[in-house]
């Protein structure tokens, strides 16, 4: 007998905006439900993809580099995480994919979207999330959020908020490109709610 694919759900949003945090809480409502869950994160999730995540959140780097480093991760975690486990029946929870990539890279940085669109293209033109939940909020409200936090920010997370401006314009604009896989949820509002409104995305798209 067939089995059944599992779903793969993606968090994305600029830093500062709340994503991270909800990621283990729907974990656990999933497991709750009685689904086998994988939480995971980009870069990273593999050996190999979180020796890259230090050098790409810790060194300065050409952009074009820092692009193709998101990606060769990327394809390792594809390769050793994401698809078996979908190939099992499990449902994956990714704290950023490839929208961050176009995000970050492409409307932080400026990388030309067509190289963009062809690294996607040959790394995962099989595959995207079932489910994109792209948390938003204002640069400034983010900025304090992680101002508050008592760590050592990455090199992403220092950038000035003109930056995280254009990030967040890039992702509403991939939002609005694909508004069947990627529902925005705005964040500045109680948490609880939040969580109530990500609930009921998730049961009306994925189950």
């Amino acid at each position: 007998m067939n089995r059944q694919r599992g779903k793969f759900i993606t968090f994305e949003g600029i830093d500062g905006a709340g994503k991270s945090s909800h990621l283990q809480s729907v974990a656990a409502f999933l497991r709750q439900r009685g689904l086998n869950v994988v939480a995971s994160r980009e870069p990273g999730g593999t050996a190999l993809g979180e020796t890259l995540r230090q050098l790409l959140l810790g060194e300065t780097m050409h952009l074009e580099t820092e692009a193709l480093l998101m990606f060769a991760a990327r394809r390792e975690h594809l390769a050793q995480v994401i698809e078996p486990a979908l190939a099992r029946g499990d449902w994956v929870v990714c704290d950023r994919f490839s929208d961050a990539t176009y995000a970050y890279q492409s409307g932080g940085r400026g990388l030309d979207k067509e190289k963009f669109t062809q690294l996607e293209q040959w790394v995962h033109a099989h595959l995207q999330p079932d489910l994109t939940l792209l948390f938003d909020l204002p640069s400034g409200l983010a900025a304090a959020r992680l101002a508050a936090q008592e760590r050592v920010l990455d090199r992403f997370e220092r950038e000035r908020q003109d930056f995280h401006d254009r990030v967040r314009q890039a992702y509403l604009d991939r939002a609005a490109a694909a508004p069947q896989r990627i529902q925005v949820i705005a964040t500045d509002r109680p948490r609880a709610e939040v969580e109530a409104t990500i609930r009921q995305v998730i049961l009306r798209q994925c189950s």
